[in-house]
This record gives C-alpha cells, structure tokens and sequence, in this order.
C-alpha cells in the first residue's frame, strides 16, 4: 500500500503526467499515427510548461492553503495534547549521514512555540520510517530538533510507526484518545492540513488546526512567469493534495 500511495503521487505530479504523455506520443508515432503523437507530445510539454510558473503554481497553493491562513500564537487555543506530523525532515541514513532538515521544518519551530506558550502540556510525535532510506524513526530526530529548542524529553511522546497521513491518524489515536486526550492540536503544513484535519477528525479527534509552512506566495512582476524547478515541485504538492483529497472523498 506505501509503494502504491507512492506510485500514484508520482503519477499525478505534472512531471510524472507529461512523461506519461510523452511516452504515449511516442507510442501512437511507433504506430505511424503521427498526427495524434504531435498532439499530445504538445499536451505534455504545455501541462509541464504551465505548472512550472510561479504565477501557477502559487496561485494553486494559495488557493489551497486559503482556509488556513497565519495566525497569531495567542488567537490559537489550549487542547489536551499536541500532535507533530513528520515530513520536516530527513532521518539519519543507513550509511551513516546524519539527520537532514526539510523545507517542511516550520511544523517543529511552530511546535517548540505552541509548548512554551502553554497551549498544550503534552506533544507527540508522528513520524515512521523506510528501513532502506533511514537507520531510525523521523519521530527520533524530530525529538532530538525540538528537545534543542527547549521542550523537555518528558513532555513528548513518540509514535514511531506511520509512514503516511492515514497512519499518521489512525497511530495517533491508538496513542491519545485511551488517555481521553481527543482534543489537539494538529501542527502541519498549510497546503496538507485540510486533508489532515478529515483524517484525525474520523478517527475521533477533535481538531484545532495549527498550520504552518505557507507557501502560496508569487513572485511579484514578471518573475512570476519564468519557468521555476521550485515552482513546478510546489506544484506536484498541491496537485497531490487535491487528488487525495478526491480519494478520500
């Protein structure tokens, strides 16, 4: 189930569609039916070409990430607990190399001030791992980033298992709600948090949103149209969200 989760996210980034595409170009010109291969070789490199604008792909994320704007630390309410979701940063690898920060990192600087301003006695940590890519649980090294910004060991709790949002919940709740700790904080991203919220309110959570990570923001004048690597990966995010989205439905 990882590896299709994962399958299909590569299949809907704009990347992942316009080689697709291309390989059915290439497929209909083996077949001598060039004109059908022109058009859609033509279909891939627009659908590339669009979601590599900044203007696109930001105004796509900031679409998304609408309903959970930048708040202030004191418009944020207390709850029973607070719960981390992993992606902020890459665990140590089995070769040896050591823990290495995400863009995705916000969501413990965000975690570190929601704990000194009380909002929550109590902080877990959701974050698994893949036995190929990493020698232990992001969970760990998530620790180890927040215990540096002043949260004390015995105020986190760990939850090692989850590999993806749905186990992100679903170990969450294993965790919390016998404590009757079902009222949280839920720190993640902007662009993911909509998605998150449905997943942790099923499993009986009652959610208060605390987003970080924005990221809808375009450069201004003509920047915004000049074809952007940054950009067209913002863009694979938001297109993923939207499909999971869909499929939760």
């Amino acid at each position: 189930m990882f590896f299709l989760d994962k399958l299909v996210i590569a299949a809907v980034s704009p990347l992942g569609t316009a080689l697709g595409l291309a390989a059915l170009a290439l497929w209909l010109a083996g077949r001598q039916r060039r004109s059908g291969a022109w058009r859609l070789g033509a279909l891939a490199l627009a659908w590339l070409a669009l979601w590599s604008l900044p203007v696109a792909s930001h105004g796509l994320r900031g679409w998304l990430e609408a309903d959970h704007r930048p708040q202030p630390l004191s418009a944020l309410p207390k709850a029973q607990a607070m719960v981390v979701l992993g992606g902020t940063l890459r665990p140590p690898g089995p070769d040896g190399s050591p823990a290495n920060l995400g863009e995705a990192v916000d969501r413990l600087w965000l975690a570190a001030q929601l704990y000194h301003a009380g909002k929550a006695p109590l902080v877990l940590l959701s974050g698994g791992s893949s036995p190929q890519h990493s020698s232990a649980p992001e969970a760990q090294a998530m620790q180890a980033v927040l215990a540096s910004l002043g949260v004390p060991l015995a105020a986190m709790v760990l939850e090692e298992r989850s590999r993806n949002t749905r186990e992100n919940a679903r170990f969450s709740a294993a965790v919390l709600l016998p404590q009757g700790r079902a009222r949280v904080l839920l720190v993640t991203s902007a662009l993911h948090m909509p998605r998150a919220v449905a997943l942790f309110e099923a499993q009986g959570f009652a959610v208060l949103p605390a987003a970080t990570d924005h990221t809808g923001r375009s450069p201004p004048g003509a920047l915004g149209w000049l074809p952007d690597a940054g950009a067209l990966e913002g863009s694979g995010s938001a297109l993923k969200e939207l499909v999971a989205r869909w499929a939760g439905r």
